[in-house]
């Protein structure tokens, strides 16, 4: 019979069953959720609250004790450190089990075990709404502060305007600039187009009045050859 036996073996010997819990307890520290049975679950929890509860003491004597049930420096470090902070307020029931139904195989129950200050989904802690205060009617000095400042910030705005303006001149006597710049451009191309027709039609008269020049010397020249032949035929 198994009368007072409150502790599940796991099917384990004492060493085993204590070396076990000790790595599961170091895994669920460091990543503040671990899968694994329903059974060894609720052995963890009862071997790890008891150590979480320690780390709300930070003394010398405290740490020693922890680390001889975990044997990790490290994950003692992190006990202490971040998850005593999370853990200050509470005063129990440090972790939860969440059943994710039977396994595949041998149809052990399964769980996730989490640290439960550390699940950000089923925290109850809202966002605390910022206080909004009224102002009062009479000159007080925030209200001369703050016309102070709206009085700035107009002057602020009109020079930022009166510098827009100005620069908005300056960029439309620029483009003025361009444009006659433009126009100036186009009337020298002008000009250099009818120079170089007004040549062409020069030099054609030229040519033209030099081939005149020619074929009325050689129509002279044949004149001269058929009085020459008459006055020797006579």
């Amino acid at each position: 019979m198994r009368h007072g036996k409150k502790i599940n073996p796991l099917g384990r010997k004492a060493a085993h069953r204590k070396a076990m819990l000790s790595n599961m307890a170091c895994s669920l520290i460091e990543h503040k959720r671990i899968k694994t049975t329903v059974a060894k679950a609720k052995a963890l929890r009862k071997f790890v609250e008891p150590l979480i509860t320690k780390s709300k003491n930070d003394t010398t004597h405290s740490r020693r004790i922890v680390f001889s049930h975990l044997r990790q420096k490290h994950v003692v470090t992190e006990l202490f450190g971040d998850v005593a902070l999370k853990v200050a307020s509470r005063e129990g029931g440090y972790t939860r089990i969440l059943r994710l139904g039977n396994r595949l195989g041998d149809n052990a129950e399964m769980c996730f075990i989490e640290l439960v200050d550390f699940n950000d989904l089923y925290t109850n802690e809202k966002p605390k709404k910022s206080k909004s205060t009224r102002r009062s009617r009479g000159g007080s000095k925030k209200s001369q502060a703050t016309s102070e400042v709206e009085a700035n910030t107009t002057e602020v705005e009109a020079t930022a305007s009166e510098v827009e303006s100005n620069t908005s001149e300056d960029s439309t006597s620029v483009d003025v600039q361009d444009d006659n710049q433009s126009n100036t451009s186009e009337q020298e191309q002008t000009k250099a187009v009818d120079e170089s027709i007004e040549k062409e039609t020069s030099d054609e008269e030229a040519t033209d009045k030099n081939e005149q020049d020619i074929q009325d010397s050689e129509t002279n020249q044949v004149d001269k050859k058929a009085e020459n032949k008459e006055d020797k035929s006579a």
